[in-house]
């Protein structure tokens, strides 16, 4: 039995376009995989470890092989609890909307949690970094308001770019990438946007 692990990154629910089409994904692979476990991770309803003076003071430690204080290492645990809840995953689901071009910051909150050397990544003064999440699917869902596929607006895209280079970093090589854009469009148009979304999706997951 595998576990897919579903990272919500919106909090708006019901009228997230992302969450729809995650939604309908994780239906139909539930259908095609009725053994597997599905988790979701809700980001606006998780308290995640805050990323202070004493968990980056940890990070160093890590880094430099030092010892930690008491509070340092308290700081630590909690940033390996939740690299270890992310590793223990077999597949990876994560929906998100565009922010400002980028993504939602509870979401680089959680990737500044898990993106840790020693984690999800390592570092070798020979090879230089690699990735430690390996040989695991994702797929993503990514809404957005407008149309990044321009060469005009392309470079105004944050939100896929920087996904596929955090996903790629830490070790992902099958990258599932769904589109649901732009949904600022005449509701008619949204409405065939997001059809088409889903279609993908289902036939993703049926294979995931």
């Amino acid at each position: 039995m595998a576990k897919l692990l579903y990272i919500e990154a919106s909090p708006r629910k019901a009228r997230s376009k992302s969450i729809t089409v995650a939604k309908e994904f994780l239906a139909a692979y539930q259908a095609a995989h009725p053994g597997d476990e599905v988790e979701t991770l809700d980001l606006w309803n998780t308290e995640l470890p805050e990323c202070d003076g004493f968990t980056i003071d940890a990070k160093y430690q890590v880094l430099h092989g030092q010892d930690f204080t008491d509070q340092q290492q308290q700081a630590w645990q909690a940033v390996v609890e939740t690299c270890d809840h992310f590793k223990s995953a077999d597949k990876y689901v994560f929906s998100l909307p565009m922010w400002n071009f980028g993504i939602p910051y509870r979401l680089k909150h959680y990737i500044d949690v898990i993106a840790q050397s020693g984690q999800t990544f390592s570092f070798d003064p020979q090879t230089g970094y690699s990735g430690l999440v390996t040989g695991k699917p994702v797929a993503v869902v990514y809404a957005r308001g407008g149309s990044y596929g321009s060469d005009e607006t392309k470079g105004l895209d944050m939100q896929k770019g920087y996904m596929d280079l955090l996903l790629g970093f830490i070790g992902f090589t099958d990258v599932n990438s769904i589109l649901v854009d732009p949904t600022l469009a005449a509701p008619e148009d949204v409405a065939q946007t997001e059809a088409a979304a889903i279609e993908q999706a289902k036939s993703i997951a049926s294979q995931f």
